[in-house]
């Protein structure tokens, strides 16, 4: 069912519900209104058959006549009222009590025609007149007693009807929206899970919940969205695949050419001439032939570098320890090209978990990159300091060299990139990204044209607790 439809039969449920409270309560309310109505009838009939009983007294005690004839009056009045409010008192009273009441004023009325008809004084007749008379009110006030502890009945129900009609509508909506509620919110937790799961590179799809509703569909959407996107990911993974080999081959094709090429030269000259060579001559091929193969041994080993790093030996350091290590190394290649080197490092740096031999690797790269970068010298600045979330130790390397074109910055980290042309293997910058990776850190670079460029190392501090498990 759907949701939609879920929503408007719960709806219905409550109005239903609703409806029902308002009917029995209407039904007690016109009840309730027809018994009013017959107390204020019987109001007026008590009045009228007081009026009859006074009259009756004068009758007896001063030997009025007339008295007899106000009292035929008024029950001729009283059975018209009767007649003409019969279905109200009826269904306020019932037929059976109506008939009751005629009957009563019937005899009444016979009596007063009687006495009425006979001019003697009869003890016998007098005390019946007075009995039927007695009776009449008594059971006049009798019903209106009655009638009004009806009403006052119908008050009390009523208001318990409503009191407890509206706790059973209340819980019954709680109930029904709670169950409602809970569905959609089953079906939107499963829809977060995937796409969080989507959002981590799993594709699986959702098996355990069938639903006919919208969610439903948007989870069979879903599910759809990413089998497709598992099919792209592993085609875009081949292309990628494919793409790295090419570079790679291209980038070591490219490398290993120009030293190779050196070679042959080198080879062909040394045959060619080497009946007019001197002995020096030849030693200086043959040391230019060694330089080459040097060439060829360095990129050789920065390659296998790249594609297998060496294993960290992690141990608890100070970063501002190999700082000064990294820079010590550099310190004559700094003088010979006339660069600064201003230090701000952070006091009390917490300590980190790291191959102290491989973030020195990365450092020196970084500052041979550097003074590369200032061809006429310049200010290399260092800076340690405490990441921002207190868990990190962040090292920055800033130059003020000829800064990088925004076109090559994204491509800073590829492996055989470069932008000293032949006079780099592209493979530092790609090593040293590694190194940081498999450390659980991070490394950027920012730059400006002109300015200089940054490079910014971030490392998460030593956990005790946590290095321990991982050792």
């Amino acid at each position: 069912m759907k949701v939609e439809n879920k929503i408007i039969l719960s709806n219905v449920f409550n109005i239903v519900l609703i409806l029902l409270v308002g009917f029995f309560a209407m039904q007690n309310l016109n009840l309730m209104l027809t018994k009013l109505r017959f107390v204020e009838i019987a109001d007026d009939l008590n009045a009228s058959f007081l009026e009859m009983r006074l009259s009756e007294k004068n009758y007896f005690l001063y030997h009025d006549e007339s008295a007899l004839l106000d009292i035929k009056e008024k029950i001729d009045s009283t059975v018209k009222s009767i007649d003409l409010a019969g279905q109200d008192i009826s269904r306020a009273i019932g037929q059976t009590n109506l008939d009751l009441l005629k009957s009563h004023l019937k005899e009444y009325s016979e009596m007063v025609d009687g006495i009425r008809l006979t001019s003697r004084r009869d003890v016998s007749i007098e005390a019946t007149f007075r009995t039927r008379g007695k009776n009449l009110r008594e059971f006049s006030n009798a019903i209106t007693r009655l009638e009004r502890q009806g009403v006052n009945n119908i008050i009390a129900r009523s208001k318990n009807v409503l009191f407890y009609s509206f706790w059973a509508v209340m819980a019954t909506a709680i109930v029904v929206s709670h169950f409602i509620s809970q569905r959609i919110l089953r079906s939107l937790r499963e829809i977060q899970k995937l796409a969080q799961s989507i959002s981590q590179g799993n594709f699986n799809r959702i098996e355990r919940l069938s639903s006919a509703d919208e969610f439903g569909s948007v989870i069979e959407a879903i599910n759809s969205m990413s089998e497709e996107l598992r099919n792209r990911e592993e085609e875009l993974i081949q292309s990628k695949k494919l793409a790295s080999l090419g570079i790679l081959t291209a980038g070591v094709a490219h490398e290993l050419t120009n030293p190779l090429n050196n070679i042959s030269m080198i080879a062909q000259n040394y045959q060619e001439f080497y009946d007019v060579l001197s002995e020096r001559n030849r030693l200086e091929l043959m040391k230019k032939i060694e330089g080459e193969t040097v060439r060829i041994e360095e990129i050789v080993k920065n390659l296998l570098d790249f594609s297998r790093p060496k294993a960290a030996k992690l141990e608890k350091r100070e970063i501002n320890a190999t700082v000064l290590k990294a820079l010590e190394l550099m310190q004559n290649t700094l003088d010979i090209s006339n660069v600064g080197v201003r230090k701000e490092l952070g006091q009390d740096l917490p300590p980190l978990y790291i191959d102290d031999h491989q973030i020195e690797q990365v450092l020196v790269n970084l500052i041979t990159n550097a003074v590369h970068a200032m061809d006429h010298g310049g200010i290399l600045k260092i800076a340690t300091r405490l990441g921002g979330d207190g868990q990190t130790v962040k090292v920055d390397v800033l130059d003020t060299g000829k800064g990088i074109p925004p076109e090559f910055l994204t491509h800073i980290f590829d492996p055989f990139f470069s932008t000293k042309g032949v006079g780099g293997t592209g493979l530092g910058l790609s090593v040293s990204y590694g190194i940081i990776k498999n450390h659980g850190g991070t490394i950027r670079v920012e730059s400006t044209l002109g300015a200089g460029t940054t490079f910014t190392i971030e490392l998460p501090i030593y956990d005790s607790n946590k290095n321990k498990r991982n050792k």
